[in-house]
């Protein structure tokens, strides 16, 4: 198969919206993207769909949070939604989304990505369960499926205190 990777254009926004709601079977995906599209913090070259043969099979989304404490605030990224067709899952495609978009990430300048996710799946990209760098959630999740991964070394080294999503993550539930 051969797959391209890239930033999303505004004519891709009907299929990703739709690839999110397959792949989740839900709407809530798909309206939490439409939703951080318009806001301050969203970079569309951090949002890449998966391409086949000129038909989008493949979404994810990398968007701007901070983790704060008492004294300090650091910027990361989280990852999600990540999606793919489910006619296309379980082929490679959402690695190579996740591979991409990891390196986009960097050409950027962060140095961080948490996501909460599956825990056997994005350890293979180098994710640790977040607690390592004493991170918590705004909800409850097991500990092995909130994860973090650095970009840079030792960014996470000071890291130390609480995801705050914005409003928009909650809104689309």
């Amino acid at each position: 198969m051969d797959i391209l990777i890239r930033g999303e254009r505004k004519e891709d926004y009907d299929d990703i919206k739709k690839i999110n709601d397959l792949a989740f079977g839900q709407e809530n995906e798909g309206r939490m993207v439409e939703a951080l599209r318009k806001t301050r913090g969203y970079n569309p070259k951090l949002s890449l769909v998966a391409e086949l043969n000129n038909n989008i099979v493949g979404h994810i989304l990398f968007y701007p949070i901070k983790i704060k404490n008492e004294k300090k605030e650091f910027t990361a990224l989280s990852l999600a939604p990540m999606a793919v067709c489910p006619k296309y899952q379980n082929k490679g495609i959402g690695n190579k989304l996740v591979i991409k978009g990891i390196e986009v990430a960097r050409e950027y300048g962060f140095g961080a990505v948490i996501v909460v996710g599956h825990p056997k799946y994005y350890p293979r990209f180098g994710f640790q369960p977040a607690s390592n760098w004493r991170m918590q959630l705004p909800f409850d999740v097991p500990d092995d499926v909130f994860l973090a991964l650095e970009l840079r070394n030792n960014y996470l080294k000071s890291f130390r205190g609480k995801v705050e999503y914005p409003r928009e993550y909650f809104d689309a539930l």
